[in-house]
């Protein structure tokens, strides 16, 4: 028998809340954290509102997360890196892991060599101020930038270690320095899929008994300038009027009466441990990780981004390579649909994607589909992209262990198909959970998270 992995940690962060107790409740009480964007000024921008991660109305440091003597380093990392090295700290906190982080006179939980580290990450925007302030001394004669000054004088203005900043595997990076993760590492960089894809790799490799635990999840930014024009032009984000709309409003899950979402930073990072390890050491469990699938969605469904043009209209094919995915994951699970209990989708509000996702789930769960609830996270915490599905694994873990379904919202009326409109939080039996999503770049991949024993 292969070994068994469980959720023993578990550390989010998102508009909705830091750490996975704050998320909940703001989950349960149906409280957005979608607001005004404060990291930049977007004025001129129809692109107005964004999930900022916030502490006190301030945006979140990783200063304040990392043991003293690495403050240092916090200067080098990147937003998303920032983010990553908070979840991973709330992770092992809340799994009661000793690992490095805690200091030379403590004892690790588990051998450096047996702990392992696999975040997802996504496209690093640079951050306006540092490049611009380079680019600004690479002007010809007339004013206008030059190639010739970039490479002579402009490219030299940039701080030393500035490409540093930007590599997606500095999440990961980050996270095994300070806790002293010395066991396999990787990075996966699957867009919205890469969270549950990371888990994938670190579940075979405890499977395969390379490692004992992992810091397993995806983190994103982008609620920056770059992030917000790229997937605004992309059609991905709604356009707004007014600064004084409710955000959320607008963010309305499977529903063809608006177009896009807003942006958001965030995502999660679990603490995976091989299930007997777990209980000897006596830790708390949320979740057994009982199945994991993954496949590659073709042209014209979920994994390709349709422009804002065709919002609202009829919607775009059955994402294949999503109900690929469910059906590995219920396969390695050794269950069938009718066992799963909820479901946590990607829900994007794009129209043409959300048709597709239900086309996938309609292909796996027939006509079972508009009786299985939904926990849709984009109106309380915006796209997250890579740190999309690590926030929905975080979320349905919580719920397995909770047995409680959070609140709903959503401002119109989704598709039939999906159980997915306005809804208080309620206690409900969830043995099976299901945790799925494509993604921008395609790849689809799905989790079956199922009841501690």
């Amino acid at each position: 028998m292969r070994p068994r992995c469980v959720i023993t940690g578990i550390g989010a962060v998102s508009a909705a809340g830091i750490g996975i107790d704050e998320i909940w409740d703001s989950l349960c009480a149906g409280r957005s954290g979608l607001a005004p964007i404060t990291a930049f000024d977007t004025s001129a921008s129809p692109y107005p509102f964004g999930g900022e991660v916030k502490k006190d109305d301030q945006l979140i440091s990783a200063r304040e997360y990392v043991p003293k003597h690495y403050r240092k380093a916090t200067k080098v990392m990147a937003r998303d890196t920032q983010l990553a090295v908070v979840a991973a700290s709330l992770a092992a906190a809340d799994a009661g892991l000793v690992t490095r982080e805690a200091g030379e006179d403590s004892t690790p939980t588990y051998p450096s060599g047996r702990v392992g580290c696999h975040i997802g990450a996504g496209f690093i925007a640079a951050e306006t101020e540092e490049l611009t302030s380079a680019l600004v001394t690479a002007k010809d004669e007339s004013g206008a930038f030059s190639l010739e000054k970039w490479g002579e004088v402009g490219i030299g203005n940039l701080q030393p270690l500035w490409l540093l900043k930007y590599l997606p595997n500095m999440l990961a990076c980050h996270v095994t320095i300070i806790h002293g993760c010395e066991g396999p590492s990787n990075t996966i960089t699957c867009a919205e899929a890469s969270g549950l894809l990371s888990l994938g790799e670190s579940v075979r490799i405890i499977e395969r008994g390379d490692a004992t635990a992992c810091f397993s999840g995806g983190i994103e930014n982008k609620t920056n300038p770059m992030g917000v024009a790229r997937m605004g032009l992309m059609g991905r984000f709604a356009e707004f009027e007014s600064a004084d709309e409710e955000p959320w409003r607008r963010v309305r899950p499977y529903d063809d009466s608006v177009c896009g979402g807003v942006p958001g930073e965030g995502g999660g990072i679990v603490l995976l441990e091989e299930r007997e390890a777990a209980h000897a050491r006596g830790a708390k469990v949320y979740a057994e990780v009982a199945g994991i699938g993954s496949a590659q969605s073709q042209a014209g469904a979920l994994g390709i981004c349709h422009p804002v043009s065709t919002c609202g209209g009829p919607g775009g094919e059955a994402d294949e390579g999503l109900a690929d995915a469910i059906e590995a994951a219920l396969r390695d699970a050794k269950i069938r649909a009718e066992d799963i209990d909820a479901i946590v989708p990607a829900a994007m509000c794009v129209s043409t994607l959300d048709h597709a996702e239900l086309g996938g789930l309609e292909r796996v769960f027939g006509e079972r589909l508009p009786g299985v609830p939904m926990l849709t996270l984009t109106p309380f915490v915006g796209q997250l992209f890579a740190g999309a599905g690590a926030l929905a694994l975080a979320v349905g873990a919580k719920a397995v262990s909770e047995q409680r379904l959070p609140a709903r919202l959503h401002g119109g009326r989704p598709d039939t198909r999906a159980n997915a409109g306005a809804a208080e939080s309620v206690p409900a039996e969830l043995n099976c959970v299901l945790v799925c999503t494509g993604s921008l770049s395609g790849q689809a991949a799905a989790v079956v998270l199922r009841r501690a024993d």
